[in-house]
């Protein structure tokens, strides 16, 4: 998200460090995925039915979850019935074709067209929420844009002191109350200074909850019907974030947040510590929930927009 150059030769090369990065960030999914695939394609020319079953283990076992597998495969077969597909190298790109129209459905970056836009930052503890609403504060504040952090994990006095922090490294004001204040307050506090200072960007962190505990989700309901009642909805975007090593166990989170408050955005951070970030192709095949971010390192542009055509020839 930093500014480019306007010389092409640094673009070109700023663009290839940026790929060059990616594909580092997801070498691990690509060793599991790709590796695999390769593997099994190497020497042989012909799609026969054992080439079909162990592509399926493959793909199973690469985190998409069984939906998304039944789906790839059902194209695939088809392709290979229909005799568009003519050896098993052939296959490897029909599946890198398949992946990227599943993605590309999903690619749409964050608009903040009107102010003050609001992001509610939700997600289970230990995801990264907090450190990616300060690389998003950062990356901001780099556009020229003011932002406002609003500290609404209000549960622990360590998310209070965390966020102060990246306020001052990002340049960032923050909204805060003290330990074990009323959440929703933060949240109101935050937009009635926003919108009294004209504030481009409100960041709201929120407290870490298993979604499995019912009254913390029903204080997250609370703070999103606060929200709502002072901005309009198409101000609003609820980014939930989550971590890809948990692999399938994102699936569920995604599905009760979503049924709680309406996700309208998610953020898959660590992708670089895991060999599952086949679970991206899952989630977005089942959700139809655009990736606005991924997270694929500690610096702060490995915080970035999620682009399908970039992601895919990284992964492959």
């Amino acid at each position: 998200m930093s500014e480019q150059s306007s010389d092409p030769q640094d673009n070109q090369l700023q663009k290839k460090g940026l790929l060059g990065r990616l594909k580092a960030g997801l070498s691990k999914t690509h060793n599991n995925l790709v590796g695999r695939l390769d593997r099994l394609v190497f020497g042989k020319k012909q799609i026969d039915a054992d080439l079909i079953e162990e592509l399926e283990e493959i793909l199973i076992t690469s985190d998409m979850g069984m939906k998304t597998v039944q789906r790839l495969m059902l194209n695939v077969q088809e392709r290979v019935s229909r005799k568009t597909l003519k050896d098993a190298i052939e296959l490897k790109t029909a599946i890198k074709d398949e992946i990227y129209k599943i993605l590309v459905t999903d690619e749409k970056p964050l608009k903040l067209d009107s102010k003050p836009f609001l992001i509610m930052v939700a997600g289970i503890n230990g995801v990264g929420k907090t450190t990616t609403i300060g690389k998003l504060a950062s990356q901001l504040r780099a556009q020229g844009k003011s932002v406002v952090l609003a500290a609404a994990d209000t549960f622990r006095a360590a998310a209070i002191e965390q966020l102060d922090i990246w306020a001052q490294r990002s340049g960032a004001d923050i909204i805060k109350q003290s330990f074990g204040s009323d959440p929703s307050a933060v949240i109101f506090d935050a937009i009635a200074s926003a919108k009294r200072r004209g504030i481009d960007v409100i960041i709201a962190d929120t407290a870490g909850r298993l979604h499995t505990k019912v009254n913390l989700m029903e204080e997250l309901k609370k703070m999103f019907r606060i929200a709502r009642r002072e901005l309009p909805e198409e101000m609003i975007e609820t980014l939930l974030v989550l971590d890809a090593t948990t692999g399938q166990n994102a699936v569920s989170q995604v599905k009760i947040f979503n049924k709680a408050v309406g996700v309208t955005g998610l953020v898959v951070t660590k992708l670089d510590g895991t060999a599952k970030g086949g679970v991206i192709v899952g989630i977005a095949d089942e959700f139809k929930i655009p990736v606005r971010y991924i997270g694929i390192g500690e610096q702060i542009d490995d915080l970035r927009a999620f682009n399908a055509k970039d992601f895919v020839d990284a992964l492959f």
